[in-house]
């Protein structure tokens, strides 16, 4: 019975890890193939797998498998290093909806929720299975101060907590 028990607890912790927040809804009639491409990463929240990086920046590849492969860079400025992290995302429900599963650790599986995209993808909000995850992310390495302005509205609007942002540099060339 208690591994049973312990068989339940551990899906349900795996499915809230690929939730959306409550009352966050994903970007509808989304196309991977206009997402594919490389991301600056504009502002996020802090996290510790993040901690210290600037000049951040995804990559995303198609994969044979429908899925996108992931490469996030950034560069260490304590270390004076480059760091890398490669991982794969596949749809919740629909392709043409904004919200994946991310994964860059096995089998461990996390959210990416497209919140606002910009209907040429020129720039999106995506949060993560909480309000404890955002980023506002480019196709270029600065947006329009009333751009962005109107991204950290909209997710203070959504209850982020906008007071956190880390707004990153990005004057490294790789």
């Amino acid at each position: 019975m208690q591994r049973l028990l312990w068989i339940f607890v551990s899906i349900a912790f795996l499915s809230s890890c690929t939730s959306v927040p409550e009352g966050i809804k994903p970007v509808t009639n989304f196309e991977a193939s206009r997402y594919l491409g490389n991301w600056y990463e504009i502002a996020r929240l802090p996290h510790s797998f993040e901690e210290g990086l600037s000049n951040v920046s995804a990559t995303y590849i198609a994969r044979d498998d429908g899925g996108i492969n992931v490469l996030n860079k950034g560069y260490n400025d304590q270390r004076g290093e480059w760091e890398e992290a490669s991982g794969k995302a596949y749809f919740v429900d629909k392709e043409t909806t904004g919200h994946l599963k991310v994964s860059f650790f096995g089998p461990f599986y996390a959210s990416y929720v497209v919140v606002t995209l910009d209907e040429n993808y020129r720039y999106a909000l995506v949060s993560g299975p909480d309000r404890s995850y955002l980023w506002i992310l480019s196709r270029t390495k600065e947006l329009a101060p009333e751009t962005l302005d109107n991204l950290v509205n909209k997710a203070k609007a959504l209850g982020y907590d906008v007071s956190q942002l880390i707004y990153v540099k990005q004057n490294k060339y790789r």
